[in-house]
């Protein structure tokens, strides 16, 4: 295996778009769980830096437990007596690694109260609420590339751990646990592989020399899903359902459901209100795919479109508002709808969906067809199509079938 300080000769550089090499970026996270065995913290630095294909030093170690999990960290891992993580890094010659009792985050129940242990369902909740929230601060700096060990804790640690990840991860991020080798795994005094001969007493009695300890890094592969949430969860503190159900509405087949007398929709599992003219344009589309009529082209940019206007106002006067916007609206298309009209409300209804629904907007955003002469349209089928109101669904549209 390669010596650790032989790892550690090249200066960190920050990575460019295209090249996500963790080990490049200038600031690298490792993020672990641990329960009553802080060792994982050692093993995990060891394994990462001794890696001989993608070797990874942090810059930072951050680790997530429970109190009794945390006092044992601090006693074992920073204090003047053991200080096994310090000890580590003299020993290898690991620069620069920041890790102090500020980094080491004890999980809060409900009630902002350190947690003893997950015991319950609402511990449950709790736990993932939080491991969720230093993922995502993590993967939320694009400097960063973020390392998960999942090799510590309670196996619902580990897992919401790794679920998180899967939900907010990058290129740059990876995910892995640790394999120790026998008789080393499970003992209480062993840290990591030590440069030197250190005998230790395992747990069935036995004298091992740690310089004989074997540490595996096992990377484990993940799908994320970040590209299908909306850009409001992946900097703000929706909890861990949330998250997932967000995630779940990207990948689960678009649906469209608007509701006109209360000027609002049902899209990608979101329920979400609308300003009457931006709903207006999305119904005129909506009502189009549903009965599956061709695209459409855009009125002229300098001239009025009377068909434009009849069609678009049809739908408007469907969605209830104050009678004053009525008649300003209909004196505002009097003669017609022009170009400039129709892209307004057309940029304005996708900057609000993509707002509430990040990527997944895509799906019911009107569409350009890519091509010059622009024709639009929801690529939405029929079937996915649906208005809540009879009175707005049996609306007559003879012009359009004409």
């Amino acid at each position: 295996m390669p010596t650790l300080a032989a790892m550690n000769t090249t200066t960190p550089t920050l990575a460019t778009p295209g090249d996500p090499h963790p080990g490049q970026f200038k600031r690298r996270v490792l993020l672990a769980v641990s329960g009553l065995s802080p060792q994982i913290v050692t093993e995990t630095i060891y394994a990462l830096a001794a890696n001989p294909t993608e070797p990874f030093v942090p810059t930072e170690v951050h680790l997530i437990t429970t109190r009794e999990g945390a006092q044992r960290a601090e006693l074992s891992l920073l204090s003047e007596d053991l200080g096994w993580f310090h000890k580590l890094c003299a020993d290898y010659h690991l620069p620069g690694i920041t890790f102090n009792r500020k980094h080491i985050h004890i999980m809060r129940d409900a009630n902002e109260r350190g947690m003893d242990d997950i015991r319950s369902i609402a511990d449950n909740r709790a736990a993932a609420d939080f491991i969720t929230q230093k993922v995502r601060e993590f993967s939320a700096d694009p400097d960063c590339a973020l390392h998960v060990s999942i090799a510590g804790g309670r196996k619902t640690m580990g897992f919401y751990l790794g679920y998180a990840l899967s939900l907010y991860g990058r290129p740059q991020d990876r995910l892995s646990h640790v394999l120790v080798s026998e008789p080393f795994e499970n003992s209480i005094d062993f840290f990591y592989p030590t440069p030197y001969s250190r005998v230790l007493q395992t747990r069935d009695g036995k004298l091992a020399d740690t310089a004989m300890a074997e540490i595996t890094l096992a990377e484990i592969p993940f799908v994320s899903l970040r590209h299908g949430l909306p850009v409001k969860l992946l900097s703000g503190h929706a909890s861990f359902g949330e998250t997932v159900a967000a995630a779940q509405a990207a990948l689960a087949a678009p649906e469209l459901i608007l509701n006109l007398a209360r000027r609002s929709i049902r899209a990608g599992g979101h329920s979400i209100d609308l300003p009457p003219a931006e709903l207006a344009l999305l119904s005129v589309f909506a009502r189009r795919a549903k009965e599956g009529l061709p695209a459409l082209p855009a009125p002229p940019k300098e001239a009025s479109d009377l068909n434009w206007a009849r069609r678009y106002l049809q739908e408007y006067r469907a969605c209830h508002h104050a009678l004053a916007d009525m008649d300003a609206t209909e004196r505002a298309l009097k003669n017609g709808m022009d170009g400039d009209y129709f892209s307004q409300r057309k940029t304005k209804l996708e900057k609000r969906l993509k707002a509430a629904l990040g990527p997944a907007a895509r799906h019911y955003c009107i569409d350009d067809g890519g091509t010059r002469p622009r024709n639009y349209r929801l690529t939405l089928p029929a079937e996915s199509v649906k208005f809540e109101t009879d009175a707005v669904t049996n609306m007559p549209h003879g012009e359009e079938k004409k």
